[in-house]
């Protein structure tokens, strides 16, 4: 049974950082985009940013240059690092597997697996 955990949410100041973890249990991804999605109030759930084993990322325009993705292969755990955060970065935030080799799909129906969701919450 797939199972995937995220951690390091939290409220935080605009302009401040945040580390999001997402440990994956039951499956190996390697090939697979991990991927994390957010969601707003009243808004639909977005692609944020993927990763696939081998180096290959992908950013949505919103967080180009502030959010960094990466994957720890050895312990199945993808993580988003955030940086100058704003107050519309807040969301809950979901991680989330591919159901691709090599492809990080935008579109949040090509993904198999999730979260349970962790709450970002960014203060002007």
């Amino acid at each position: 049974q797939v199972q995937l955990v995220e951690s390091g949410g939290g409220l935080v100041q605009a302009g401040a950082s945040l580390r999001l973890s997402c440990a994956a249990s039951g499956g190996t991804f390697s090939r697979r985009c991990m991927a994390w999605f957010r969601q707003a109030p009243g808004k639909e759930r977005e692609f944020v940013a993927g990763r696939w084993i081998g180096g290959s990322t992908v950013y949505a325009d919103s967080v180009k240059g502030r959010f960094t993705v990466s994957r720890d292969n050895v312990k199945n755990t993808v993580y988003l690092e955030m940086s100058s955060l704003k107050p519309e970065d807040t969301a809950v935030y979901y991680c989330a597997v591919g159901r691709r080799d090599y492809y990080c799909d935008l579109r949040r129906l090509e993904y198999d697996y999730w979260g349970q969701g962790t709450q970002v919450t960014v203060s002007s």
